[in-house]
């Protein structure tokens, strides 16, 4: 074999990427990294079975099935437990969930933003063995699908919009652990008129309508990837399951479900802007009340949920202790509101202790008077002075419904 040909660039530079623990510390603590023998790291592949498209059960009383996705019922939400377990994050696919096997997993960086431009055929090629063997960083944050609550901008506000019908449940708060991108990107070099990165992932082709619109893909600024933006590999100290990406995501925190790939599998870093399906026709703000041009989504709203069925009933005369949960994408929430009366009055919620993570938790003691119908509301506002609406505009994709929910309780 030839010294310059792909295959031998390829295997020198996972060799170079994997070596070298002390510039790889050295390295991470210059972005805020962590030892990797500080964090549980996983070290074999998750075992599944597939049988649909989506592999790991789904209880009723934890699911809604929506066919590829599935949402999680906030009535099976534990109020003792401030993370969401694995098995029961919801699930967002465009396609079916793909069986891959951590030892052949290779993630491929190329691109002429990289101070040794490479095309995708001479990509630099890293390893599952070689991520674990770098230092991480371990991130505790919300993970939302954009068209989280789409369902109300037909039950509330009566403008329906196209896509799966979620209430609240698209969202969750996970430890992730993984290798700062920053990281790589640095030791690999990065050149400084680096503009943006295109994230791949590797399960099957997307076809919508009779087009093929090739991989799940999205590019998003060289900022946000030496800013926070990590190459997870485990959730709540244990390997991803294969519907939340495993063996690698990527994870970019405070920002659209669709931005952080999951099953990972090539990077490029580009001197100028890229675009894909998931950043031009989708994922961005399209309707009346948009312009044109209107940019992709970034970071996620703040937005509010009960830890209660809807239509749930509740005793009169005795009190009953409402507890929910609020978050947002820009900066942890400071203040929570809820109104038993359909929004006539508001009363303070109390906050519970973990506010600067990923979502806050809250509880509101009522002692309902009469039996009847009743409306519940929560609001939240955010460190960086956002406050949930009464409404939001209509968009078509029912992207951000941001808006207060009307939640309906009965009172016997």
């Amino acid at each position: 074999m030839s010294p310059d040909s792909p295959s031998s660039y390829a295997r020198r530079d996972v060799l170079r990427l994997g070596a070298g623990a002390a510039a790889a510390l050295v390295a991470a603590r210059a972005v805020g990294g962590s030892p990797a023998a500080a964090v549980t790291a996983p070290s074999a592949p998750a075992t599944a079975v597939p049988s649909g498209p989506i592999l790991k059960p789904l209880p009723t009383e934890w699911f809604t099935p929506f066919g590829t996705n599935a949402e999680m019922r906030w009535d099976s939400v534990d109020p003792r437990r401030y993370l969401t377990a694995p098995e029961r994050l919801f699930v967002r696919n465009h396609t079916s969930t793909p069986v891959i096997d951590a030892a052949t997993w290779e993630l491929r960086i190329h691109g002429d933003g990289l101070a040794d431009p490479r095309t995708a055929e001479r990509a630099h090629v890293l390893t599952y063995r070689d991520l674990l063997r770098l230092p991480a960083r371990t991130a505790t944050t919300v993970l939302e699908c954009t068209g989280n609550g789409r369902s109300f901008f037909a039950t509330q506000q009566g403008t329906p919009a196209s896509g799966t019908a979620w209430q609240l449940g698209a969202v969750g708060t996970v430890r992730w652990t993984g290798v700062p991108l920053s990281l790589v990107l640095r030791r690999l070099g990065l050149r400084r008129d680096a503009v943006d990165v295109q994230a791949t992932g590797l399960d099957a082709p997307y076809v919508s309508g009779g087009v093929d619109y090739g991989a799940v893909r999205r590019p998003f600024p060289v900022a946000k990837a030496v800013d926070d933006a990590l190459l997870v590999y485990a959730m709540n100290g244990r390997p991803l399951l294969p519907d939340h990406g495993f063996p690698v995501r990527l994870l970019l925190p405070g920002w659209i479900g669709i931005a952080s790939i999951k099953w990972l599998g090539e990077l490029e870093v580009s001197r100028s802007t890229l675009t894909s399906p998931w950043n031009t026709k989708w994922y961005r703000m399209t309707g009346p009340a948009y312009p044109a041009d209107a940019p992709p989504l970034t970071v996620t709203p703040v937005k509010s949920a009960f830890e209660l069925a809807r239509g749930a009933e509740i005793p009169a005369g005795r009190r009953t202790v409402l507890t929910g949960r609020s978050w947002s994408g820009a900066a942890p929430v400071r203040r929570v509101e809820v109104s038993t009366d359909g929004g006539e009055t508001w009363g303070a919620a109390r906050l519970g202790r973990r506010r600067g993570e990923g979502w806050t938790q809250w509880s509101y003691p009522w002692r309902p008077r009469g039996s009847g119908e009743h409306v519940l509301l929560a609001r939240a506002t955010d460190a960086a002075g956002r406050t949930q609406p009464d409404e939001v505009p209509f968009n078509d994709g029912g992207y951000f419904f941001s808006a207060v929910v009307r939640h309906p309780v009965a009172v016997a």
